[in-house]
């Protein structure tokens, strides 16, 4: 561990980063509701002494993106990224009412663990980034190359409206933000390195027929029966990718997941079916290729079962139907460096691994900045009301970052 990253990481404050970390929990921003914890940041950003530049710009009214330049021009430039958007509280406030966890905005400590919503996905990510920059300012200094900071609008889905990237697309069209060497968005890892990502698309399958009464069914289409052969063709569809597409080391096989279906009427023949599923898309993969497949499935279906049938691809991020996937080398620098920092910080060998989830780091791959996902917390924990992030974790993952920044870009006196 070089002296100056050691005296970064040293300098992070336990009790600072969960006070931090609990202030953020406390301001709701359910998506597409940002504003209030965007100004909370921006203040972070400004009361920390270590960036010459923080803004928050609104990509549409009322749905701001935060921004912070930091550093100087003569070592290896960094980005940190983070959205401020979490998932709806509805099923954490069902699960938990009438105990300590009933108000999912009220953090509590239970077992050396913050629970409230948000408190993994992602506000501990923001957290660690605003607190490895007090640790600078703490130790008198600064990063040698410049460090940008993007705290982005509507990276979650499933609120009416939101959830299509509008921050990261944004900030990812501004020319004059300028690129950077590596980057970093911190979802959550476990604190494990995450080099590679599934791509993703959802698609909504309606299939039309017509509605009869059940005494003259022969005056009817009946389209849940065709949606019943629907099903049965996208699960063989699933089966042949599993077999086909060669497994991803980190990632595992591709496949598609039927999400929901519904059909019915009043004891009549359904006049209407509708699907809705998930397909994971590996590295390698083309996200054109796996839409066409499903078109091709709800057009063989439509023809054979008289009834007609239609495909919307409902959740465009980076790509027109959906969100690519993305891999980084392991070997690459910024991913070696930032092991190093993993191993000097704890003592053990940092974990590569793949996320099972996708999130907006193609954005930054289409810019050409290289980079990895890297924060506590655990996903299999977000979006349920089960949501927590360990201090122990936290701290150590502040003292990380911190270790790194002054590691990639170098230190000089602020």
């Amino acid at each position: 561990m070089s002296s100056a990253a050691a005296l970064v990481a040293d300098a992070v404050d336990t009790d600072a980063v969960v006070e931090l970390l609990r202030q953020a929990v406390c301001i709701p921003s359910v998506t597409p509701n940002e504003s209030d914890v965007a100004r909370w940041a921006l203040g972070c950003l400004n009361e920390s002494g270590a960036f010459h530049a923080a803004e928050l710009i609104d990509c549409e009214p009322g749905r701001p993106n935060v921004y912070g330049s930091a550093g100087g021009d003569s070592g290896r430039s960094l980005l940190l990224a983070g959205h401020l958007d979490t998932v709806a509280v509805e099923d954490w406030e069902r699960h938990w009412a009438g105990t300590e966890r009933a108000d999912p905005f009220q953090p509590c400590v239970i077992d050396g663990e913050i629970w409230g919503r948000g408190a993994a996905d992602q506000k501990a990510g923001i957290c660690i980034i605003l607190e490895a920059f007090r640790a600078f300012s703490r130790a008198g200094l600064r990063p040698a190359g410049a460090v940008s900071v993007w705290f982005v609008c509507d990276e979650e889905s499933g609120q009416p409206g939101s959830g299509v990237s509008l921050g990261m697309r944004t900030a990812a069209s501004d020319s004059s933000r300028g690129l950077a060497d590596f980057a970093i968005y911190t979802e959550p890892t476990t604190s494990a390195i995450y080099t590679a990502q599934m791509g993703f698309l959802i698609a909504d399958i309606v299939c039309i027929g017509k509605s009869a009464y059940f005494g003259r069914p022969e005056l009817g289409v009946d389209a849940l029966k065709a949606g019943h052969s629907l099903l049965s063709r996208l699960w063989e569809l699933s089966d042949e990718l599993r077999a086909t597409v060669p497994a991803h080391e980190l990632l595992g096989e591709a496949f598609l997941l039927v999400t929901s279906v519904s059909s019915g009427g009043n004891i009549a023949v359904p006049g209407r079916f509708e699907a809705s599923l998930i397909r994971k898309i590996n590295p390698g993969e083309s996200l054109d290729a796996a839409a066409e497949q499903i078109r091709s499935v709800v057009t063989d279906v439509a023809a054979e079962h008289s009834v007609e049938c239609s495909v919307d691809f409902s959740a465009p991020r980076d790509h027109v139907v959906g969100g690519t996937p993305d891999e980084v080398s392991a070997d690459h620098p910024g991913v070696a460096a930032l092991a190093a920092s993993i191993t000097s910080v704890t003592g053990e060998q940092a974990r590569i691994e793949g996320a099972p989830y996708w999130s907006e780091k193609p954005f930054l791959r289409d810019l050409g900045i290289p980079g990895v996902y890297f924060a506590p917390g655990d996903i299999s924990h977000c979006h349920t009301p089960f949501e927590r992030v360990a201090i122990d974790e936290l701290v150590t993952a502040t003292r990380t970052l911190a270790h790194f920044i002054a590691e990639w870009c170098g230190v000089e006196d602020s």
